[in-house]
């Protein structure tokens, strides 16, 4: 139940749901996600592609952890680990530039884990700063947000308005609904 979390302040809110900031009963930090829609049962939680993405890639230093899952009165919350920050408001608050090193470092653990999550069969589909989190000083970035993902192996044609704008691959701004996980590593570049 959600009667361990005290919720502190929202982080953020979209299309589909919204983002706070908690603490455990064990006073640990944790970000949950309540979806906006009513879900119904267990069974129809089970047929949403976020959280078989996250079922399948999680487990993974790049890759935001989802601690748990909580059905209470037809409202459905993600709890996931805690993080302080993310990349656009790294890049936003940095007095300068990064340098070679970190952007290297950085780019290796997006890399690292976007690797992950391709090989478990999932492509992201909305890579961009906003869902690269990391604490303040951005020494790990993990990569969240997989409301849009999709496996791979699944049949085309799939929506062709995915990604912001700014992150979008040449093929999909040619409107094309046949793609692969190579529209991730374009997101990365």
């Amino acid at each position: 139940s959600m009667d361990k979390y005290s919720i502190e302040r929202t982080c953020g809110e979209g299309t589909f749901a919204v983002v706070y900031a908690a603490r455990a009963s064990d006073g640990g930090r944790v970000a949950i996600k309540k979806l906006k829609q009513p879900v119904p049962s267990w069974e129809a939680c089970m047929t949403m592609r976020e959280l078989r993405a996250f079922k399948t890639c999680g487990r993974h230093a790049n890759v935001v952890g989802l601690r748990e899952l909580v059905l209470a009165k037809q409202e459905l919350y993600f709890v996931f680990e805690f993080l302080d920050s993310n990349l656009f408001e790294l890049i936003s608050k940095s007095p300068r530039p990064f340098g070679e090193d970190v952007v290297r470092r950085m780019a290796g653990d997006l890399l690292h884990g976007l690797q992950h999550i391709h090989s478990r069969g999932f492509m992201h589909r909305d890579l961009k700063p906003e869902n690269v989190l990391c604490d303040r000083d951005g020494s790990c970035l993990k990569i969240g947000d997989l409301g849009l993902a999709r496996e791979i192996r699944s049949r085309p044609p799939y929506t062709d308005y995915v990604a912001t704008r700014w992150y979008r691959a040449p093929e999909l701004c040619l409107r094309t609904t046949v793609y692969s996980s190579a529209v991730d590593v374009w997101a990365v570049g």
